[in-house]
């Protein structure tokens, strides 16, 4: 793309842009890499357009298949980890088949990945009409793109890299100790690989922060033209925290109990993953599924408790959500307990009616303790009856006082809840009106002023004619 800027003849005097026989110039900025060609995506509006949509769906395509290579390697290291022990040993066939397949779907992933930046880098490309794609390429594109291969890459490879072999350990065993393996994560005996298998296979579910990606991609939010013109009209950027947001205001129960429910089976596996090795009592999946719910709940009775570094790590994990969880929650109930508009004003209109009566029945009572303190007064020798009346009487005056200011509070609260929408709405009907009768008023004064014209003339033409019939009487008695 060039960007050329034309200046007039004064505009380039004036900035010693012009040469000296007054003539205009052009400053071309080119913003590729010179002797580049031009592609098609640049030649035309139409073009851009098209190849944007076809972008966008294989984004949509890429993120999908990305999400299910990652599930896909989480799954079969969950089935590596739960059929290990029982049914095949360490370093068989069958172990190395199933991690050859986690290796598998890693590759694929991360080739995935690769494929969907590189859509995305010429999706930056046509949105900002350039052509050099380097440009795309900044700090922290480049970091982010790092980042996410390093999580993908992460899986267990331990059987790739451990120093004992199943056939070393079967040449030597006369002289090694044998070691017993509670978590069958990979060949090799030795503990310190053992917690690097551990580590990693915790570490593979960070792939799930796809889903959130796949979310907004397949949302309905950002598939829709209507949506996307009116968000591009007032600056709304359609990320996954609009998504969520929308999700959460059309379905919040819905919304919430997927994630929980999600959330609790993964900590729970995770926290019998790193329990497993040390042989204890949260090591089978219903104690961690109590342990995670308590601590999710933040109710924590004490009855059982990790052991391990990676155990705990998780319950603290699942605490931290669990009172996040919980203040979605508070709010979401809130929001469906809460009146809505019609509701609140027919509510405080009938709290404002009951005080009104309660007023007047305290204005009542100011009265009539008024009266009895008074009788009092008269009668000198009743002094206790008349203290009681005075005490009765501040009383009365104290309960009147506290329902005004009851009855202004809610009165402002009241007001506060006017719609302003619809006094505007209500203001412009009454200028309306005000305006056709005052048309209609001027009508029928002009309507008037033009019989007061008639009315005058027929007085003219009446005294004419008395005065003619006047004079011919005259002359008849002359």
């Amino acid at each position: 793309m060039e960007m050329s800027v034309r200046n007039s003849h004064l505009d380039s005097k004036a900035d010693g842009l012009g040469d000296r026989n007054g003539d205009t110039m052009d400053i071309t900025v080119s913003l590729s890499h010179p002797g580049k060609r031009m592609s098609p995506i640049e030649g035309g509006s139409l073009y851009r357009l098209r190849d944007r949509k076809f972008l966008l769906e294989d984004k949509r395509r890429l993120c999908a298949c990305a999400l299910g290579a990652a599930l896909l390697g989480i799954l079969l290291m969950i089935l590596h980890a739960e059929l290990c022990p029982a049914v095949y040993m360490p370093g068989s066939i069958y172990a190395l088949c199933i991690n050859c397949l986690i290796s598998f779907s890693t590759g694929c992933l991360l080739i995935l990945i690769i494929a969907f930046h590189y859509k995305d880098i010429r999706l930056f490309i046509i949105d900002h009409n350039q052509v050099d794609w380097r440009i795309a390429m900044t700090t922290n594109r480049v970091l982010c793109i790092s980042l996410e291969l390093l999580v993908c890459a992460l899986h267990p490879v331990g059987i790739y890299l451990g120093p004992l072999t199943s056939a070393t350990n079967s040449s030597s065993s006369s002289t090694l100790p044998t070691v017993s393996t509670p978590l069958c994560l990979c060949s090799s005996p030795m503990e310190a690989w053992l917690e690097l298998e551990l580590l990693l296979s915790a570490l593979m579910f960070l792939r799930l922060y796809l889903v959130h990606r796949a979310i907004l991609l397949h949302s309905k939010v950002l598939l829709s033209a209507s949506y996307r013109s009116i968000g591009s009209l007032n600056n709304i950027n359609f990320t996954f925290r609009f998504v969520l947001k929308v999700l959460m205001n059309k379905y919040p129960a819905r919304t919430l109990l997927v994630f929980i429910m999600l959330f609790w089976f993964t900590s729970a596996w995770m926290l019998r993953l790193c329990e497993r090795q040390a042989q204890v009592e949260t090591g089978s999946m219903g104690t961690a599924l109590w342990l995670i719910a308590i601590t999710f709940l933040t109710v924590g009775y004490g009855d059982v408790s990790p052991t391990t570094t990676c155990g705990k790590v998780v319950c603290l994990f699942a605490g931290v959500m669990g009172v996040a969880c919980t203040a979605m929650l508070v709010a979401v109930v809130t929001k469906k307990l809460a009146l809505n508009k019609g509701e609140k004003h027919v509510h405080f209109f009938m709290m404002d009616i009951q005080i009104s009566k309660e007023i007047r029945n305290a204005a009542a009572n100011v009265l009539r303790e008024c009266w009895l303190l008074h009788r009092t007064t008269q009668a000198r020798d009743k002094h206790s009856e008349h203290r009681r009346h005075q005490r009765c009487l501040l009383e009365a005056i104290r309960i009147f006082r506290h329902l005004r200011l009851k009855q202004r509070k809610l009165r402002d609260y009241t007001s506060e809840m006017v719609d302003l929408s619809k006094m505007q709405m209500i203001m412009c009907d009454l200028s309306a009106n005000w305006n056709n009768s005052y048309r209609e008023l001027e009508q029928r004064i002009i309507s008037m002023e033009q019989k007061l014209d008639e009315l005058g003339q027929s007085f003219q033409s009446t005294s004419e004619l008395l005065s003619q019939a006047l004079q011919r009487r005259h002359l008849v008695h002359r």
